[in-house]
């Protein structure tokens, strides 16, 4: 192969435990390429890191940096590195042409031969640096302002890649098995010792809330939480402070008595009457003030200064005063949360945790409940291969979380 084309890499790390030396060589191979291994030293301890060194080959310079392209985000860096090469946008809303697109892992840059650390590591995003600051940070497209300058290529990057060492436990690694037959009591029991370790550190549990949490009579559980300082920002919809709301005002959602679970009469107008309510009153804030909104997740939210964001949908009705329905604005508001947070609940809405999911760091501890097991693999799907999955009643799982964090 001397003919072709190549560039030595090198990668360290838990590189069998991980699996992430299968994982570059398939990508390799699926791509058409080849390889070379130059040196392989494997960790002798169960703490040691291992250690490679790999000649990647391909047909041509392009083709050579499409693979070296896919296979950075699993922690391979150029045995000589380069600097990161910078191109500057050249209009607002647009990165420049080849923009390394980030994964939401540990990233680096090098700029003046030094690796600077990327500031809020989020997926499907670009890496904008600073060269005066020597500074680095993503930035969504939306904001992307002309003049910017940008990582193009993958040259200049290094990716550190979640790992499985050793001394891990199975169940911080179960977002590829999604099953309804796991021992709850132990998930719960998990859940509960992560989001302790989480408020401990003094950092930032998110719960994106479906309007299943009301139906299933969970958001009582859910203020509890919140109370207890578990539980420091909400993200949702219209549609769950709506049915809240509802609950409180009229003792249904959806026109369901949650008491009973038999359809009230004229209860399908209840979720628009309560939307009604609160308009007239001005906010959800001005309803509590005013004695009108007396209890439920909405009220805690407010009693207990909580931050939240309600994002809208084209489906909503009314909305809510609080609603945010310009969603480049709703994505603002999350990413800010976002990006400060240890720990992310994802409580039966497959969109909002989607959403959610593009958002966060893949060193955030996100677990996702929800009786339908395709919500966390679609999940996984589109990158938060970190989620833990739970296929269960999202009621029964609050209430559990609740009673085992609040005994």
């Amino acid at each position: 192969m001397p003919d072709l084309p190549y560039e030595d890499v090198e990668i360290e790390g838990h590189l069998i435990d991980s699996l992430m030396m299968p994982h570059i060589m398939d990508q390799v191979m699926d791509l058409d390429g080849e390889f070379e291994m130059l040196k392989f030293e494997v960790g002798r301890m169960k703490d040691d890191p291992s250690h490679a060194m790999m000649r990647i080959f391909g047909r041509d310079a392009t083709h050579l940096d499409e693979i070296m392209t896919a296979i950075t985000e699993f922690g391979v860096v150029a045995v000589k590195p380069q600097d990161a090469v910078l191109r500057a946008a050249d209009m607002d809303g647009v990165f420049p042409e080849r923009f390394y697109s980030t994964t939401n892992l540990t990233t680096f840059v090098r700029i003046g031969g030094e690796w600077i650390r990327v500031g809020h590591p989020e997926m499907d995003c670009g890496i904008r640096v600073d060269p005066e600051e020597v500074s680095a940070e993503t930035v969504a497209m939306s904001d992307v302002q002309a003049g910017d300058l940008f990582v193009t290529g993958h040259k200049g990057i290094r990716v550190l890649p979640l790992e499985r060492p050793r001394e891990s436990q199975p169940f911080e690694f179960m977002a590829s098995a999604v099953s309804s037959e796991k021992p709850k009591a132990q998930i719960v029991h998990e859940v509960a010792h992560i989001l302790r370790q989480v408020k401990e550190e003094g950092r930032l549990t998110i719960a994106v809330v479906g309007p299943a949490v009301v139906h299933t009579g969970a958001a009582p559980q859910l203020a509890r939480l919140i109370e207890a300082g578990y539980v420091g920002c909400v993200f949702g919809g219209n549609a769950v402070a709506t049915h809240d709301i509802e609950s409180n005002l009229y003792g249904t959602s959806l026109g369901i008595n949650l008491t009973s679970g038999s359809p009230v009469p004229g209860g399908h107008e209840h979720h628009l009457r309560a939307i009604n309510t609160i308009r007239r009153a001005g906010s959800i804030r001005a309803a509590v003030d005013q004695g009108i909104l007396t209890g439920g997740l909405m009220y805690t939210l407010m009693q207990t200064d909580t931050p939240y964001v309600l994002a809208g949908s084209i489906r909503d009705d009314g909305p809510m005063p609080e609603v945010i329905t310009d969603v480049m604005q709703a994505q603002r508001e999350m990413r800010h949360y976002a990006q400060q947070a240890g720990a992310c609940l994802m409580l039966s809405t497959m969109l909002h945790s989607i959403a959610v999911g593009n958002m966060l760091p893949a060193s955030v501890r996100t677990v996702c409940a929800d009786i339908n097991p395709a919500v966390v693999t679609k999940l996984a799907d589109r990158g938060s291969f970190q989620a833990i999955g739970i296929v269960t009643d999202v009621g029964l799982f609050v209430e559990q979380l609740a009673d085992e964090l609040t005994r």
